[in-house]
């Protein structure tokens, strides 16, 4: 009941306010399927290549945003510049070697090595500790004698490389191999071998090289880590390899130091790519220093071979042309004198499928200051119907994710809203503690979440073309992607012209 007095406050509130600044209603129109469906035939058609992050494909991708943000009158969002790049690096190995007592052990066959986090080096040796597990807390610390030598380390089996996954948090701290490397490195390795099993192994390198990353400097620089065979491992501890591989399965480890000629050369040439973000600007009148973001990610999966093309037209096609079409409706509105009295930033960014980059990238080095940035508004997927969804009418659905977070505005605002003018089913399904997908976790929003902005993410739910090269734009329903890009455009109308900026009263949290 408290709920429902709060919302028809709220809804009175919205209305009282709409009609003093102006009616929404017939910019919102100007959303339209038909305008949708053009924008994504172009965004998410061939020519486009599936717009992977740092390839022809996305930058055309980006051009094309541009093109329209500048039809629209929206200012370059970043210093003159519509566009906001940032690196992305690759790694290129150009050898990887192993020697032990003048014998030679060739990559893949008997050893791998971790290639973004290692570096260029030739280590010669001769002082190898066995450091069992690896496991260093408060109540061991296998590394206590490794400093300045090489470690060797064999992979407990409890450890989820070994067993597949289902170890506890503390386990994967305590085993994983990333775990294994900070220890070591704070215990003075100069390098690291982890036994493994499992040679030899298909080259996963295909050319030589890595998986793009986004963080170029690290922060700490980790020992080189080699995995390597039992091969190996037999020919540094000799007659002692099958009693130290028991003796770490039984928890019984003692450090043993051998003396062996070990030769480890690693080395690596950087490619350094890069990427952008296409940021448009929309000024708002007596709060213009205060901002709203309406966001979505361009990037998709790119393409395989000449031609099985990737290309996401709800992932996140979508989300794309409905900020190309709330920009249209808000520049509509500040040409007949009706703009925003906040600013708005229109931003599409890349990156997302690899791991959120172009948010994370801005939300690190923000244009606009982060305390003045009232909320996102954030749309990922929301062109197609959820064949999981059973309960309610899902044709008349949106996901939204978030706005139980943050601020306790939001969500009184968004149901508000959507009472008042759009009347879709809000599925809080995403919101949920337990969420074993994570949803939350999972898009561009959460870049501005974790730095204290409010948000709400608009999404329709995963289906059997997710990520697959079926995700076309035939496939969309663009009546009620239409619809749902009308309810962005009223939450983000009410919250550019409402009195204050959203409260931050609800601590973020990473559950």
């Amino acid at each position: 009941m408290r709920r429902t007095l709060l919302v028809m406050a709220l809804a009175a509130s919205t209305a009282a306010s709409a009609q003093k600044i102006a009616d929404p209603r017939p910019f919102a129109t100007t959303i339209t399927p038909d305008d949708l469906k053009k924008h994504l035939y172009i965004i998410a058609g061939p020519g486009m290549e599936g717009r992977e992050t740092a390839t022809e494909g996305q930058r055309k991708a980006a051009a094309y945003i541009e093109s329209q943000f500048k039809a629209l009158n929206l200012q370059p969002g970043n210093k003159g510049n519509f566009q906001l790049g940032y690196p992305i690096y690759q790694d290129s190995i150009a050898k990887a070697a192993i020697d032990v007592n003048g014998k030679p052990f060739a990559m893949f066959n008997d050893f791998t090595i971790s290639q973004g986090m290692g570096h260029t080096s030739t280590l010669f040796c001769n002082q190898v500790v066995f450091a069992g597990a690896g496991i260093s807390d408060s109540t061991r610390n296998d590394f206590k004698d490794v400093a300045g030598k090489i470690a060797l380390v064999f992979q407990a089996p409890s450890s989820p490389a070994q067993t597949g996954g289902g170890s506890s948090t503390r386990n994967r701290r305590t085993f994983g191999p990333y775990a294994i490397m900070e220890a070591a490195q704070k215990n003075g390795a100069a390098a690291i071998l982890i036994v493994q099993n499992g040679f030899p192994r298909r080259s996963g390198m295909g050319s030589g090289k890595s998986s793009p990353y986004l963080d170029g400097f690290q922060k700490t620089v980790f020992p080189n880590t080699f995995f390597i065979s039992e091969e190996i491992a037999k020919a540094i501890m000799g007659a002692d390899f099958d009693a130290a591989a028991e003796s770490v399965k039984t928890g019984n480890a003692q450090p043993k130091t051998y003396t062996a000629e070990v030769k480890l050369e690693f080395r690596k040439d950087r490619i350094e790519l890069s990427s952008s973000n296409v940021v448009g600007f929309m000024e708002g009148t007596d709060k213009k220093d205060e901002f709203l973001f309406i966001t979505a990610h361009y990037d998709h999966l790119g393409k395989r071979g000449d031609s099985v093309i990737y290309y996401g037209a709800d992932d996140d096609g979508s989300g794309t042309v409905s900020v190309l079409e709330l920009a249209e409706a808000f520049a509509k509105a500040k040409a007949s004198g009706k703009g925003p009295r906040r600013s708005i930033v229109f931003m599409t960014v890349s990156g997302e499928e690899k791991g959120l980059w172009g948010s994370e990238f801005y939300s690190d080095h923000p244009i606009y200051p982060l305390d003045k940035t009232t909320a996102d508004l954030n749309i990922d997927m929301i062109g197609r119907i959820d064949p999981k969804r059973k309960e309610g009418d899902s044709t008349n659905y949106v996901y939204v994710v978030g706005d139980d977070k943050l601020s306790s505005d939001l969500r009184p605002i968004s149901e508000a809203v959507n009472k008042k003018y759009t009347r879709l089913e809000l599925d809080y399904k995403y919101n949920a503690p337990k969420d074993p997908e994570r949803i939350y976790y999972r898009s561009d929003h959460y870049n501005f979440a974790r730095k204290g902005v409010p948000i709400i993410f608009y999404f329709n739910g995963t289906h059997n073309d997710y990520h697959k090269p079926t995700d076309t734009p035939d496939k969309i329903n663009y009546n009620l992607m239409a619809k749902r890009a009308q309810l962005v455009f009223y939450t983000a109308w009410e919250m550019a012209n409402r009195n204050d900026m959203l409260k931050r009263d609800i601590p973020l949290s990473e559950h």
